[in-house]
């Protein structure tokens, strides 16, 4: 269990310090990932900023990603039974989300070059591993030197997806629970992360 995403932070920063000397970039999934990138960069002396994708919810079950979407890049994974139109108009949504998100996040800074860098990839836990391997995608169309995986939770079944995946050269797991129901049920405070603290966190390093 974790304290909260803090506590957690703090934790897999400790994991990552062998990296310090690489040319690195840290990149969250916001919102939630952002406490502990940022926790993260500080520790490595890295830059930080945000990758942003976000899952397709099942239609009947949101929580439950039948796919990922980023702004550029689509990753599907369990779409049986779900028609084309509800991916299609899911898709459009959630890209309009990202687009303000985007707008919002890169008013006064711009995106970080990662080309030839080593890219670390940080959420607050992850439940399928789709939404990561989304941003996996989107990151390697980017050539950077590596990417490097680093949650604090995640069942076994999705690290094993990410391990298995091309462009992911390393995956950084603190915990790795039999008992997978949800990435909150491994944090006393899981509290949401707002688009202010996000903004405030990111503004917060030179852009």
């Amino acid at each position: 269990m974790f304290k909260d995403r803090i506590d957690a932070g703090k934790q897999l920063a400790e994991k990552l310090l062998k990296l310090k000397d690489d040319q690195l970039v840290v990149l969250a999934i916001p919102r939630g990932g952002l406490p502990l990138a940022e926790i993260v960069a500080k520790t490595l002396k890295a830059p930080l900023d945000v990758a942003l994708t976000k899952k397709i919810g099942h239609p009947y079950h949101k929580e439950y990603a039948i796919g990922a979407v980023s702004l550029e890049g689509k990753v599907l994974t369990d779409t049986m039974g779900i028609s084309k139109s509800y991916v299609e108009k899911e898709t459009a949504r959630i890209r309009k989300e990202l687009q303000q998100r985007y707008d919002q996040y890169y008013k006064k800074r711009s995106p970080q070059n990662i080309k030839n860098k080593t890219v670390i990839i940080v959420d607050d836990g992850i439940a399928t591993g789709d939404t990561i391997l989304a941003t996996v995608k989107v990151v390697s169309e980017q050539q950077p030197r590596k990417i490097i995986v680093a949650i604090p939770v995640a069942p076994s079944s999705a690290i094993e997806k990410l391990e298995t995946a091309p462009k992911v050269d390393e995956v950084i797991c603190l915990q790795i629970p039999l008992d997978f129901q949800a990435v909150g049920q491994f944090y006393y405070e899981f509290g949401q992360v707002s688009d202010e603290e996000a903004i405030g966190i990111l503004n917060s390093f030179p852009g």
